[in-house]
């Protein structure tokens, strides 16, 4: 089958990574990276053999597909300009900076015909891979994702550039509306949140906790499900799962645990997790989650399919998004009618409130540098 000619649009961190992967795939020609700066792309380009390239409008007509690893605000107008060229696309997560800029993007490839795909890698992550078909009737999520400072992504905050990956599996596992959101959000360095914490409600009653913060001295990805049948605990970073699956006596009650005899107890509290509260470890083959994912866009490509993680659910996790962001722009620091609203408006030390200062306007911080 003839290869599908590819460019990578945006030489960045991510833009690298899917250079480097293009450039190895059998069903891959990658013909070019392109970015406007002349020493990324000039970089990227010498390491992966391909031709540098200032403007994507100059490899139009050449390529079948593109990756576009740019900044979040640019996906909206630069992925609009690919579709309509006929080209299919893989939007490096989020797929947009607002729903209303996703569903423009969804529109523009429903007319075209093209495959349009997002970058939520998590879900070719073998952690979340080898238990996710066990994971029906989700009834109680916990998602943490924390990580230092990265220096990239600055025009987004912790919302759209962690937590977006927790949402986009936590919508797949649970197939019903939001019904509430409650979140805060902090920002610390820049002007956006980098710390939230946000919990959902859905129709089904499944409740959702997430944290997510990128100024951590701590790195986790990690996220426990609670199902009407198991309980699984998945690392992300490490590429593994826990399962806990109840014995069906178990889950229909049908034990009495305080009739257990005296010299019963001992033996249970040694085999519980051997016979009652099964527990299997899974230690995956690892891949590389981001070589699947544009194996999964050429194969969505050559089969006029629809890729695993297509441009509706890229636009749900949007969705979902604006609403956090939304409470967290308008959550009341000091209560009720306060005017200390937002990320940027962090609570105050005891030692420093000074009451004469309610109702005035939170100072902009000095620029770094």
């Amino acid at each position: 089958m003839t290869p599908i000619r590819l460019a990578v649009i945006g030489a960045g961190h991510l833009g690298r990574f899917h250079a480097k992967i293009a450039a190895q795939l059998d069903d891959v020609e990658l013909v070019a990276v392109c970015d406007p700066l002349k020493e990324s792309r000039q970089r990227v380009s010498q390491e992966v053999g391909c031709r540098p390239v200032a403007d994507f409008r100059e490899v139009v007509g050449q390529i079948d597909a593109a990756v576009l690893a740019t900044p979040t605000f640019t996906h909206c107008d630069i992925g609009q300009q690919l579709i309509e060229e006929g080209l299919s696309l893989l939007v490096e997560k989020p797929l947009a900076s607002t729903v209303a800029e996703a569903e423009q993007l969804l529109r523009c490839a429903d007319r075209q015909g093209t495959v349009l795909q997002v970058g939520h890698v998590e879900r070719f992550n073998p952690a979340f891979t080898c238990v996710a078909s066990k994971l029906k009737e989700p009834k109680y999520i916990e998602a943490t994702r924390t990580s230092g400072y990265s220096f990239r992504s600055t025009d987004i905050g912790v919302v759209l550039d962690m937590m977006i990956h927790d949402l986009d599996i936590i919508l797949a596992l649970v197939d019903a509306p939001v019904t509430q959101v409650d979140a805060l959000g902090i920002s610390v360095l820049g002007d956006h949140e980098d710390m939230a914490s946000v919990r959902l409600t859905f129709a089904t009653g499944c409740v959702a906790q997430l944290t997510a913060s990128r100024v951590s001295y701590e790195m986790r990805r990690t996220m426990q499900v609670t199902t009407t049948s198991c309980f699984a605990s998945i690392d992300f970073a490490k590429g593994q799962a826990t399962l806990v699956a109840p014995r069906e006596d178990v889950l229909k009650r049908e034990l009495e645990f305080d009739e257990i005899a005296a010299d019963d107890v001992a033996y249970w509290k040694k085999h519980m997790f051997e016979e009652l509260l099964v527990k299997q470890v899974y230690h995956p083959p690892q891949v590389n989650a981001i070589e699947e994912e544009q194996r999964d866009l050429v194969r969505a490509i050559q089969q006029r399919g629809t890729p695993q993680v297509d441009g509706l659910a890229g636009r749900n996790a949007v969705a979902v998004a604006e609403l956090i962001l939304d409470q967290i722009a308008n959550h009341s620091w000091d209560g009720a009618g306060s005017k200390r609203c937002g990320p940027r408006a962090m609570p105050l030390s005891p030692m420093l409130y000074d009451p004469t200062s309610w109702g005035q306007d939170v100072p902009q911080r000095r620029k770094a540098g």
